[in-house]
Formats: C-alpha cells, structure tokens, sequence
C-alpha cells in the first residue's frame, strides 16, 4: 500500500510539473499582459517606461526562460505575488480555498449520502412508483443547468419566502458566528446537491440493479442472510466500487459547478477567484489557481483507487 501511495504522489509530480508548463504557457500566449494594462490605465507612460516595467517583471525575456525562473522560486514555495491584490499569491488564495472546501466538502457529503440512498431505494423497488419518481427526480436535476437552478432557489427561498439570504458569506455587521453563516451555505450547497446527487442516484441504481442479479447474491439469501446484510453487506459494497469512480472522475465537474455557484450566490471562493484572475491577467494567480484544481483531481482519484481496496479486497494495490 505504502509502495503503490509513494508511486502515485510520483506520478501526480510529474503530472503538475507537465501541467504547470503547459498552464503557464496558454497564460503566457493570451492575448495582452499586465504591462499593457498598467499602460492603458495610464496614458502618461513613455516607451522607456514600458521596456522599464517590462524587465522589471521579467517579461522580456523568453517564456521558457520565465517559466524556468518561476519553477525555481516554486520549488522554494515562492508562487510569486498577485497583480491584482498587490500580495503574495499563498495569502490571496488560502481563504479562497478554505471558502471552497467548505463548499465542495459539504455539497459532496450531502449529494452522495442522497445519491445513495435514493439509488438504493430505486433499485430495491425497480419498476414500482418509487422507483419512477426517483428517476423522474435525477432526470430533472440532471437536465436543469446549475445557475438557472441558483436563480430559482434564490427566488423562491430569499424572495418569495425569505427565509435564507439571497447571497454573501456572513451578515454584514454580524457577529460572525457559525449559526451566522451557516445559513449562507444553505442555497449553495443545496444549488450543488441537486445538480449532482441526480447522475450519482442513476449510476447507484444501475449498480445496485446489475449486482443483485449475481449469483453470489442468490447464494446469500438462500443461506438465510437477512434482506439488509444482503443489500448492505454484499450488494452495496461491490456495487459502490463504479459510483466511487464516476464520484472521482466528477471532481473536476464538482469545481467547475462551484465556479457558478460561488459566482450566483457572491462567495469569495477559488472557482470566482480563479475567473477573476483569467480575466483581469493576473497570471500567478491564475495558474496557481489551475494547478489547484489539477492537484485536487489528483488527489481525488488517488483517494478513489485506495477506496477499491477497501470496498473489494480481493483488489490489491501492490
């Protein structure tokens, strides 16, 4: 387990530095840079005032000289500092990520314990009315987009009814208090859950349904195994190891819907900070920002091959 662990963080290095140069390179051929918006912003810049700035941020040089330099200082936790915050890149995005983990984190827990439960529900009641509705159910949350379900949920729980604030991350003048926001998190989490929890509830379902057809199973109830060690102990189990990857291989699309929720409900996360930095040219930012979504797929999928062996031991990892 050790040996197969030190060889995957290997191999998920070597992916962040392949993805760092090429993340720093799509950066580096968009279209203006930093110079140019100090420039516009300030008309009164004479020539030798741009060529100045220029090699002061190391922009005349070439791009694989400049990413050669920054893998240097990164390599000593040096990430450079933000142009737009005018501050080191690490304390910009240290809250962001904390804001976005929360988020993400809390999202995850609730749409899979969902996504579980309605999918084994639909399987065990497979062609009954449950078992419509709950497809109907999926169906729907697969098919509206994320922000216009934002839109709906502000509207019908902030406006119409208004028990939970339309946006923001705490009560401004408030205590601070985690009751406080707490209920900040309500829409957004629930704007992710039902995005989500209604593509894992149909892979559970299909799972679930094609386990219970093994003989194995067959072969439990005929022992005079009870209809909930059946289904938790040997049907759910061997029927999770597909939904676990599905769950990994969908990190990168749980981000990517944090972006919009983050944006919809105005939290300062790393989905909006990551949108800011691309468009206002902030290129540290940015690409730390990218690389931290590549880390965290990594990681994710890391966590998911550790997740076979535990679900099916006959799967090992050596």
């Amino acid at each position: 387990m050790l040996r197969f662990i030190a060889s995957r963080l290997l191999q998920s290095a070597m992916v962040l530095l392949v993805m760092s140069f090429i993340i720093y390179g799509l950066i580096g051929l968009m279209p203006g840079d930093p110079i140019d918006i100090m420039v516009n912003s300030n008309p009164g810049y004479t020539a030798q005032d741009v060529a100045r700035l220029r090699a002061q941020y190391g922009l005349d040089q070439p791009l694989l000289t400049r990413y050669w330099n920054w893998l240097q200082a990164a390599a000593s936790l040096d990430f450079g500092y933000s142009r737009t915050y005018s501050q080191p890149v690490l304390v910009i995005m240290v809250p962001a990520l904390i804001q976005t983990g929360k988020l993400v984190g809390l999202s995850f827990l609730v749409f899979t314990a969902l996504a579980l439960t309605l999918g084994v529900a639909a399987a065990l009641s497979k062609g009954s009315v449950l078992d419509r509705v709950i497809n109907f159910l999926a169906f729907a949350g697969i098919s509206v987009p994320v922000f216009f379900l934002a839109l709906m949920l502000i509207y019908l729980f902030a406006v119409r009814l208004g028990w939970l604030p339309a946006s923001g991350m705490f009560t401004v003048g408030g205590d601070g208090s985690l009751s406080d926001s707490a209920k900040y998190y309500v829409l957004p989490v629930l704007t992710l859950t039902a995005a989500f929890a209604g593509r894992f509830t149909r892979f559970t379902r299909a799972s679930m349904v094609e386990v219970l057809r093994m003989d194995y199973i067959r072969t439990a109830r005929a022992k005079g195994a009870g209809k909930l060690r059946v289904v938790f102990k040997h049907a759910l189990r061997n029927a999770l190891i597909p939904v676990v990857t599905v769950l990994a291989l969908s990190f990168g699309a749980l981000l990517g819907g944090a972006l919009i929720t983050e944006t919809m409900f105005a939290q300062r996360g790393m989905g909006k900070l990551i949108f800011e930095a691309i468009m206002g040219n902030d290129f540290n930012l940015a690409l730390m920002g990218l690389l931290f979504a590549t880390t965290a797929t990594l990681v994710s999928n890391l966590v998911a091959d550790i997740a076979y062996a535990w679900l099916d031991p006959r799967i090992s990892l050596s």
